[in-house]
Order: C-alpha cells, then structure tokens, then sequence
C-alpha cells in the first residue's frame, strides 16, 4: 500500500510499501489462514515484543528479529514502538491518495 499526501502542510512525504509482506512472514507470525502477518506483540504478547512493561522505553524496547523483518522490506514503516524517526511525520489539511497492491517501486522515493 502506498499513500500519497497532496497540497498539504508540513512533511507530506510519500510513504508505505509495496512488499507483500504475507510471502516473507515468519511461521509463527502467519494467522491461522495465511492471509496476514500478525507483529511479535500480536502474536506473543510479551512485554519485550510489545514494549511495555520494564520494555516502555527506547533504551530497554530494541528492535526484535522480527520487526527487523518488516523494516528491511519495508524501510519506510514504523516496524516496531521506538522504531526510528524517520518513519512517522506529520501532514496537515492534504488529499490522500492510496494505493492498494501498488506494481512498482516508483511511489517510494528517499
């Protein structure tokens, strides 16, 4: 999915991806039917995957191998609580336009 933010104010960057990410899922992280990806707090629910607890700060709350999964295919996304700043802005007043199933690469620029 990409998502395209037009004539807004502030950093309208283009972002998403267009992984799919069902065909890189982990065993573990599969729903029951394969149809989608669950995170490792969905699928675990312990406070080291969720962030929570002792984990609900940036020093304690790193990265797991899983969320690693999803931002090598995903480097745009915000993959995990405390993940890195460059994956989250703010976009006032813009059109949207989202893409689902994009066929290319061409949405997502550095």
């Amino acid at each position: 999915m990409i998502v395209e933010g037009t004539g807004g104010s502030g950093s309208c960057a283009t972002t998403g991806c267009v992984t799919d990410l069902n065909r890189q899922c982990p065993e573990e992280l599969r729903s029951g039917d394969g149809t989608a990806c669950k995170s490792a707090c969905e699928a675990f629910g312990s406070p080291e995957y969720c962030c929570s607890g002792a984990y609900n700060n940036p020093s304690s709350c790193r990265p797991s191998p899983y969320s690693q999964i999803f931002k090598a295919a995903c480097p745009k996304s915000y993959s995990f609580a405390y993940d890195d700043a460059t994956s989250t802005f703010t976009c006032s007043g813009a059109d949207y336009t989202i893409t689902f199933c994009p066929s290319s690469t061409r949405y997502i620029k550095d």
